[in-house]
Parts: C-alpha cells; sequence; structure tokens
C-alpha cells in the first residue's frame, strides 16, 4: 500500500511540475489600443509563441497603456517587473540619437526606403539596447506620417500658435521648428486631448488619426506629407530570455520573425484603410500646396543637419544613401 501511495504521490508531483511549467506566463504592456494593427500583430505573436513552445509560455498582451504608459515599459524590462513590451523606438531618442534615425523628416518616405533603412540601422539600435540587458526582436513600421489641423494649412506659416501633440523628440523638434505650441500626449490620451481641445493639430499617421476618431472633433484636415515612417519595437528581458529552455527560445525567434514580415503587411494596408476612413467620415484630406512642400523641406533639412550633428558619423553614414 505504501509502495502504491509512493508511485502516485510521485505522479501527481510530477504531472503538478509540468503544469506548473506550462503556466510560465510573461507580462507585456504595449501602448496601442486592442484593435489596432500593432496590437493585432502581437496578440498573433503571443499565440505563435504559445503554440510553438508547446504551452511552456504564455505571454499576457496588455494593451492601451492598461498594465503602464509607454514611457515606462523599457525601465520596467530592465527592472524585471515585466518580461516584454512594446515602445516607439525613437522615443529613446533623447538616450541615443541613433534611436531617431527614423524620424529624420523627408528623408526615407516611402515603405521600401524605410525598410531598407531600418535593415541597416537595425544592428546598432539592437547592440545599444543589449548594453542594458534588452533584446530587440523586432521592428514594424507606422504608416507614413502627415499633418493634422483644425483649419486650412497652405504653408508653415499657418502652423504657427497651433497646439501641436507630439509622441517623441522627432515631433517635438518639427513642432518647435513651426511654431507650435507642443504637448507630449500618448497615442491612449489622444482622443481626449482632441475633445477638449488641448491640441488641435499633430503630425501622425493615418492610422493614429483614425483611431482616435478625429473627424469627431474640430481637428477636419489631414495632409498627407510622407513625413517619416516610424517603427515599434518589441522588446525582451535578455535574462527572462536565456532563462528559458533552447525550445522555447526558439520558438520565440520564429514567432518574431513571421511578425516582423506581418506586420509590414499589416501596415501597409492599414495606411491605405485608414486614409479612406478619414475621407469617408468627412475629413479634408490632401497633399501639401507647393508653398507648404518647400517651407517643409527648409524644415527637414535643419532637423537632418541636427540629427547628423548629435548622431556623428555613423549616423551620417545610415542616411547618406537616402539623401541622393
Amino acid at each position: 500500500m505504501k509502495k502504491y501511495l509512493s508511485i502516485v504521490l510521485t505522479g501527481a508531483l510530477t504531472a503538478w511540475a509540468g503544469a506548473a511549467e506550462a503556466q510560465t506566463k510573461w507580462q507585456m504592456p504595449t501602448p496601442y489600443a486592442p484593435g489596432e494593427f500593432h496590437t493585432v500583430n502581437i496578440r498573433q505573436f503571443a499565440d505563435d509563441v504559445k503554440a510553438g513552445s508547446g504551452g511552456k509560455l504564455e505571454i499576457v498582451v496588455h494593451p492601451a497603456g492598461s498594465l503602464m504608459p509607454l514611457p515606462q515599459i523599457k525601465r520596467a524590462i530592465q527592472t524585471g517587473e515585466v518580461q516584454i513590451g512594446e515602445i516607439l523606438l525613437s522615443a529613446l531618442e533623447n538616450e541615443d540619437p541613433m534611436f531617431g534615425v527614423d524620424t529624420v523628416p523627408f528623408v526615407v518616405t516611402g515603405y521600401d526606403a524605410s525598410q531598407q533603412l531600418m535593415a541597416k540601422a537595425k544592428p546598432a539600435l539592437a547592440e545599444r539596447l543589449k548594453r542594458q540587458g534588452i533584446r530587440l526582436l523586432y521592428a514594424t513600421p507606422w504608416p507614413p506620417q502627415g499633418f493634422y489641423a483644425d483649419k486650412p494649412i497652405n504653408s508653415v506659416a499657418d502652423m504657427k500658435g497651433l497646439k501641436f501633440r507630439s509622441y517623441g523628440p522627432s515631433a517635438a523638434r518639427f513642432g518647435e521648428l513651426v511654431g507650435a505650441a507642443v504637448s507630449t500626449i500618448q497615442a491612449a490620451e489622444l482622443g481626449e486631448a482632441l475633445n477638449t481641445g488641448r491640441v488641435n493639430s499633430m503630425i501622425t499617421s493615418g492610422a493614429t488619426g483614425s483611431s482616435a476618431k478625429v473627424w469627431e472633433t474640430n481637428v477636419k484636415y489631414f495632409y498627407q506629407l510622407d513625413a517619416w515612417l516610424p517603427h515599434n519595437g518589441v522588446i525582451i528581458s535578455e535574462q527572462a530570455f536565456m532563462a528559458l529552455d533552447e525550445g522555447t527560445r526558439n520558438a520565440i525567434l520564429k514567432a518574431a520573425a513571421a511578425a516582423e514580415t506581418r506586420g509590414l503587411e499589416l501596415s501597409k494596408k492599414r495606411a491605405s484603410d485608414a486614409v479612406a476612413l478619414l475621407k469617408q467620415n468627412g475629413m479634408q484630406v490632401q497633399g501639401p500646396s507647393a508653398q507648404l512642400a518647400a517651407d517643409l523641406k527648409k524644415v527637414g533639412a535643419t532637423m537632418a543637419s541636427e540629427w547628423e550633428a548629435k548622431a556623428g558619423a555613423d549616423g551620417a553614414a545610415l542616411l547618406a544613401p537616402f539623401k541622393k
């Protein structure tokens, strides 16, 4: 009888240990709404990791800043509060200018060029994060950035005095150079900021504007500038990653590669769908006037010069092929 009970107990403990292993969970804060394409892509990534690891690792996604706001995510990964998260890479530009390489205005303006730039820049970005104990898994571009306003904009002079929403250092500098009053507002808070009149202009994608239902506010104009294509990065704790078994690590890397490819296609579709949605809801969607384009070219040249001065020779070398 004792031998039987011992066998039963051993089996139970083995089953419990297996179940515990299967229930390993990583918490993943993300800044954007559940329906935004970045979040949709991340949920698929999490599903792929769970399936690929045989259920050993579950990634619990917390969208829309519900666990923590974007500015806290990287630090939370470094301290071990969470194991994985999504950030806007250019939000780290004040830490190192190289993180803003994809937000230098009017240098890289289309998906093909944007992907070429990120392919060249990613090793440098990954190395900088690695020094801080963080692994860059994959990067996904936002659609091209355009300008929203509550009035017609025919030149940079028309932007002066606008209440301008920034989401990072490059956007803030753009606002300063065009004479706007700049406020930094994260995506999760954007709808409220627009509805209360805290801001009445911004440079961002059609995707962000449509997610915020900008047409329900006084902001009725969207200018397709194709100013830049910023990238989100999914990052993880290197320590947490290396603590996993080899099979689970491989499942993460495979899922990340698939997410990067899928994310690009989702971004392209979101770009066209968002512009159609803006038009459908009465927004005035148009390209810049000749005067506005000429004015913004000067703004872009100033920002490129400033960025290269901060980023040094390595940064200038990254941009050089795209400035010809």
